[in-house]
């Protein structure tokens, strides 16, 4: 019987001592110049193979929003398969599509995401209901992150409005927790930017399902609120997004080196807000 997505994330987590998550999320604009002149399909392999190979010894996960490929046409297509399978196992792949769909369109997109391109997880959202998401629930080695409270500054539009079981984010959560106890394949994301949705939404959730924590960095989460709210009693149970900060750290010739090196920085903070947070439980 093949390990649950949610029992691997734990165990990977421990393994590779890290709860970093690499956003890899192309933008041509912010690159470096050597880097933009290429053109696009030398552009993404120079450009993601630099990072990747960077920042992967610091790196439990990593994650590549789906519009930052589109904008590439077909060699952003390309480029999403071909460093999905280079990346490999060892560390988690989350593809970040905010997938919302009938259950149909919903079984298309886990063959996409998760046979064709070699993805480990997606993110999901629920507004369709929570029978769209049984395709994915039915594949209990592969994991879906829910979004309940994301990191805009206009999230709480929708996700604050109350419900009979307090705001409509929490009821969310609440879902997540009995799909988590009832398929071991189901997540949570909950913006950094939202401390106190952090830490209610660990408390509903409890030990062993992942929190996927958007926001810290360039949209002023912050990173030791964060650990301190979104670990488990273990010290783990999080994924700590990082992308601008990471990818765009320096845009000289010493561009691989810089966002090797906040990766490690980050990792290492962590590592240190964690046990911190441990030894204060």
């Amino acid at each position: 019987m093949p390990v649950k997505f949610n029992q691997r994330v734990d165990r990977l987590l421990r393994a590779r001592n890290s709860l970093v998550c690499v956003g890899l999320d192309p933008d041509p604009e912010a690159m470096p110049k050597g880097v933009r002149r290429l053109s696009p399909p030398r552009q993404l392999e120079k450009f993601l193979g630099g990072i990747v190979a960077a920042t992967a010894p610091h790196a439990a996960a990593f994650k590549m929003q789906l519009g930052a490929y589109l904008q590439y046409g077909p060699a952003g297509f390309a480029a999403l398969e071909r460093w999905s399978r280079k990346i490999g196992s060892s560390r988690l792949r989350i593809l970040d599509l905010k997938a919302n769909d009938i259950p149909n369109t919903m079984r298309m997109i886990r063959t996409g995401a998760f046979r064709t391109f070699g993805f480990d997880a997606v993110t999901v959202t629920p507004w369709n209901g929570w029978e769209t998401l049984g395709p994915f629930l039915d594949d209990p080695a592969h994991g879906v992150f829910v979004v309940a409270h994301s990191s805009n500054p206009g999230s709480g539009d929708f996700q604050e409005i109350p419900t009979p079981r307090g705001p409509l984010w929490l009821a969310v959560v609440g879902e997540v927790r009995r799909l988590a106890h009832a398929h071991g394949n189901a997540g949570a994301v909950i913006g950094a930017t939202f401390s106190e949705s952090l830490r209610t939404a660990r408390t509903t959730l409890g030990d062993g399902v992942p929190i996927l924590v958007p926001g810290i960095g360039a949209q002023g989460g912050s990173l030791s609120t964060a650990v301190r709210e979104g670990v488990d009693s273990h010290g783990r149970g999080l994924l700590v997004n990082a992308s601008r900060s990471v990818l765009y750290a320096s845009s000289g010739a010493d561009w691989k080196r810089a966002a090797g090196a906040e990766a490690e920085r980050l990792k290492v903070q962590i590592n240190q807000l964690r046990l911190g947070a441990r030894t204060a439980g």
